[in-house]
C-alpha cells in the first residue's frame, strides 16, 4: 500500500474509533464488555480486520512499519480496543506465516472481513510455555485427540479458530511441540471466562478446556515438531506490536500532561512553570523518543526479512517499562484529580500494565536477549554505528 492510501486508512480507523469508543468508556469500565454488535461492524467498515493479511486474500497487506502506527493510534483511544484489534491481526499474521496455501485460501479472506478470527492457545495454568506445555495432541489415525487446558486466550468470546500449541510427542521435549487449528465448536472444547482484568477493560481472556477434542490431521499448521520454533518466531514480531501499543499509550499520556501543565494554575501561575513538573515532562518525552527510535529500527528490520530476537525483546522490555513510567508521571502531573475518572490518565495507567505481562514478562525478555547474545546473535544492521572492521 502506498503512503497516501496508508494515511487514508489510518485516518479512517482512528476517526471511527475515536468517535465510537469514548462515549462508551464508562460503560465498558463498569461492565468489562465492549459490545461486539457495535464494534465489529464499525471495524469492518474501515477495513481494520485485514491489516496484515496479503491483498490477494482481501486484506490491506500492510508492512510492519505501516501497521505499528495504527496500533499506537488505537492505544491512544482505549487499551481494550487496542487489544481486540491487535489480537485479531496478530493472530491472523501468525496463521498466515504457518498455514498451507489451502488453509490460507479457506480462512484468510474470511479473517480479512472479520467473519473469521484466530485466538492463540499457548499459555497454560499449570505449565510453562514451550517444552513444558502439558496439553497433548496425540495422533489417532487421521485425527488428533486433544486433552489439556489453555488460558489467557484473548478474544476467546469471539474468535472462530484457536491456534493451539500442544505436544504431539510428549517424550520428545522441545521437538515434540506442534501447532494445530481447532474450531471453537468442536465437541469436548469448553470456553469459560476469567475474572476481570486490571486494565484493558472490555477485552475478554478465556479459559479453554480440551476433553478428548478431535480434529483432522489436516488441521495441523506446519510439520509435527515445529511448534516451539513457530512460537518463538510468532512472538518475536508480536513483541514489536506490543511495544508499539506501549508507545501509543505513552504518547497520549505525555500530550495530556503537557496540556494539563499549561492549563492548571496554582498560586497565580501554570504548574508547568515549576521545575518539578518540567522534570516529569522531560523524562516522559525522553522515554517516548527512545521508544519511537527503537520501533523505527525494529520495524524496518522486520520488513527487510530479518530475524530480530534481541531487538524485539528489547522493544517489548523497554516499551512496557517506559509506558509504566510515563503514565506514573502523568498521574503526578494531574495530581489527586488524576486518580479519578475525570481524566483518562487513570485508565491509561492501568492499561499500560497489561503490556508488561503480554507476550512474556520482563524476565522472559531479558532471558531471550541474553540467550541470543550468548549464542552468537548480534544486533542486526544496517546502522550508521555498525562497528568498523580492521
Amino acid at each position: 500500500m502506498d503512503d497516501n492510501d496508508h494515511r487514508k486508512l489510518r485516518l479512517a480507523i482512528y476517526r471511527a474509533m475515536a468517535e465510537l469508543i469514548p462515549p462508551m468508556e464508562d460503560r465498558i469500565e463498569e461492565t468489562d464488555w465492549i459490545p461486539k454488535d457495535v464494534l465489529v461492524p464499525a471495524l469492518r467498515e474501515v477495513a481494520a480486520f485485514g491489516l496484515l493479511i496479503p491483498e490477494r486474500f482481501g486484506g490491506s497487506g500492510l508492512t510492519v512499519s505501516q501497521y505499528l502506527p495504527i496500533l499506537a493510534d488505537l492505544s491512544r483511544i482505549h487499551g481494550g480496543l487496542r487489544g481486540f484489534v491487535h489480537a485479531h491481526n496478530s493472530s491472523a499474521h501468525v496463521f498466515e506465516m504457518l498455514a498451507s496455501e489451502e488453509q490460507k485460501e479457506a480462512l484468510l479472506p474470511l479473517a480479512a472481513t472479520g467473519h473469521a478470527s484466530f485466538g492463540m492457545g499457548i499459555t497454560e495454568p499449570d505449565h510453562g510455555t514451550g517444552a513444558d506445555l502439558g496439553t497433548t495432541c496425540l495422533r489417532d489415525g487421521d485425527e488428533y485427540r486433544i486433552n489439556g487446558q489453555k488460558w489467557l486466550t484473548t478474544n476467546s468470546d469471539w474468535v472462530s479458530h484457536f491456534i493451539l500449541f500442544a505436544k504431539t510427542d510428549p517424550d520428545a521435549g522441545a521437538a515434540g511441540v506442534s501447532a494445530v487449528l481447532v474450531e471453537r465448536d468442536r465437541p469436548g472444547l469448553s470456553i469459560g471466562p476469567l475474572p476481570p482484568t486490571l486494565g484493558t477493560r472490555g477485552l475478554q481472556h478465556g479459559h479453554l478446556k480440551f476433553a478428548d477434542v478431535r480434529v483432522p490431521v489436516a488441521n495441523r499448521l506446519g510439520e509435527e515438531g515445529q511448534g516451539l520454533g513457530l512460537i518463538e518466531h510468532g512472538m518475536e514480531v508480536s513483541r514489536v506490536f506490543v511495544a508499539a501499543s506501549s508507545l501509543g499509550t505513552a504518547e497520549e499520556a505525555l500530550a495530556l500532561s503537557v496540556a494539563r501543565a499549561n492549563e492548571r494554575v496554582t498560586f497565580g501561575r501554570p504548574i508547568g512553570t515549576r521545575q518539578s513538573i518540567q522534570r516529569y515532562l522531560a523524562e516522559m518525552a525522553t522515554d517516548v523518543y527512545a521508544l519511537r527510535a527503537m520501533l523505527d529500527d525494529a520495524a524496518a528490520k522486520v520488513d527487510a526479512g530479518l530475524r530480530i530476537p534481541i531487538e524485539a525483546s528489547a522493544c517489548k522490555l523497554f516499551g512496557s517499562e517506559a509506558a509504566c513510567r510515563v503514565t506514573d508521571r502523568a498521574l503526578l502531573v494531574f495530581g489527586g484529580i488524576g486518580f479519578t475518572r475525570m481524566f483518562p490518565v487513570e485508565r491509561m495507567l492501568r492499561d499500560a500494565r497489561a503490556n508488561v505481562v503480554e507476550e512474556g514478562p520482563p524476565t522472559i525478555q531479558q532471558f531471550v536477549i541474553a540467550r541470543s547474545l550468548l549464542s552468537g546473535a548480534t544486533l542486526q544492521g544496517p546502522s550508521i554505528f555498525e562497528p568498523i572492521q580492521g
